[in-house]
C-alpha cells in the first residue's frame, strides 16, 4: 500500500480525492473508484484509509476525524457500523472489497491476488448483526443473488465485540 498520506474531500454525498497518492494506491490496491480525474471512495474505503491515517479528511476547509465519518454514515444507513467490521476484516485479511449495490448485495470480494476489472469477485457478501434475524426467506433471496450473479454467498456475522464470522453457501449439484 502506498506510503504516502493524501488529502480527500467530503462534500456531504461522497470522498474523493485527485492526489497522486490517491491515485497510486487505487493503482495498487484498489482503493475507491476512478471518476473523472479524481478517485471516489465509499465511506467504508474512506474510513478504512482514515483509521489507517493513509488519508486526511477535509469538509469545508477543516480537518473531518474518523468518528465525524462514521456518525455521518450511520445516520444514513443505521447498519453501517456491520458493514465497516465486516469491510474492515477483510481488507485487513488482504482481500480486494468493493461495493456490491448492482448485485443486490452490500460488497463483492475477490480472491487474493485477483483485481477488480480484470477479474470476477467470487463472493457476494451481506453483514449482519448476531443480535440481528434472517428469516429463510430473506436467507434463500440472498443465496438466488449469489446464484444468478456466479458468486458464493458469505454471509459476515458481527458480534458485540465487533468480530467477524463468516459463513459461505453455494450452490451444489447431485
Amino acid at each position: 500500500m502506498a506510503r504516502e498520506s493524501f488529502r480527500a474531500v467530503f462534500n456531504n454525498e461522497f470522498v474523493s480525492s485527485n492526489a497522486n497518492a490517491a491515485m497510486q494506491l487505487h493503482e495498487q490496491a484498489r482503493f475507491g473508484e476512478i471518476v473523472g480525474n479524481k478517485v471516489h471512495y465509499s465511506f467504508a474505503e474512506a474510513l478504512y484509509l482514515l483509521e489507517r491515517k493513509k488519508m486526511s479528511l477535509m469538509k469545508d476547509g477543516k480537518k473531518l476525524s474518523f468518528d465525524n465519518l462514521m456518525k455521518h454514515a450511520q445516520k444514513k444507513d443505521k447498519n453501517f457500523f456491520s458493514r465497516f467490521m465486516v469491510y474492515s476484516d477483510l481488507r485487513n485479511k488482504g482481500y480486494i472489497i468493493k461495493t456490491a449495490l448492482k448485485f443486490g448485495a452490500d460488497f463483492r470480494v475477490y480472491e487474493k491476488g485477483k483485481k477488480p476489472g480484470e477479474e470476477h469477485s467470487k463472493w457476494i457478501v451481506y453483514p449482519v448483526y448476531e443480535s440481528g434475524a434472517m428469516t429463510w426467506h430473506d436467507f434463500a433471496a440472498k443465496n438466488r443473488v449469489a446464484h444468478s450473479t456466479r458468486k458464493n454467498l458469505l454471509i459476515g456475522i458481527v458480534d458485540e465485540e465487533g468480530d467477524v464470522t463468516y459463513y459461505e453457501c453455494q450452490w451444489l449439484r447431485p
